[in-house]
């Protein structure tokens, strides 16, 4: 759990989610699931260990927004470590409006072994930016 209504995961908490999660966002491009009849699901591919990309970047905040004040939303991807976890730090900068370093801290602290994407606080000011123009 990283907040109280955004968690990370892994390919098997997506495959297999808890019934309390309502939605779930798989950032995996190299994994699909079939998901929980009850679960509202979407796909955006990132690659792993590849540079953030804020164009997907976008598309994930924008899928997110106004699904995590309704309920539990579980981010995965392989090993939830990386691509999921640099959606949920893009989510509560650019929808929350905390700062890169905060967030940064929140997820150490929540998820010791998270390994955010590089470049990305370059792309989530990207990001913020598109929303600016919006």
């Amino acid at each position: 759990m990283i907040t109280d209504r955004l968690l990370v995961g892994n390919i098997d908490d997506a495959k297999q989610p808890p019934t309390a999660i309502g939605t779930l966002l798989l950032v995996a491009e190299e994994l699909t699931v079939t998901p929980a009849a009850w679960v509202d699901y979407h796909h955006i591919p990132f690659r792993e260990f590849a540079k953030a990309d804020h164009a997907k970047l976008a598309q994930a905040v924008e899928w997110l927004e106004p699904r995590v004040p309704k309920g539990r939303t579980l981010v995965c991807c392989r090993a939830g470590m990386g691509r999921s976890v640099s959606v949920v730090m893009a989510y509560l900068c650019c929808v929350e409006g905390q700062t890169y370093d905060e967030v940064l801290k929140l997820i150490m602290t929540r998820r010791p072994s998270a390994m955010p994407l590089p470049n990305l606080q370059v792309a989530i000011e990207q990001v913020r930016q598109l929303r600016r123009a919006a």
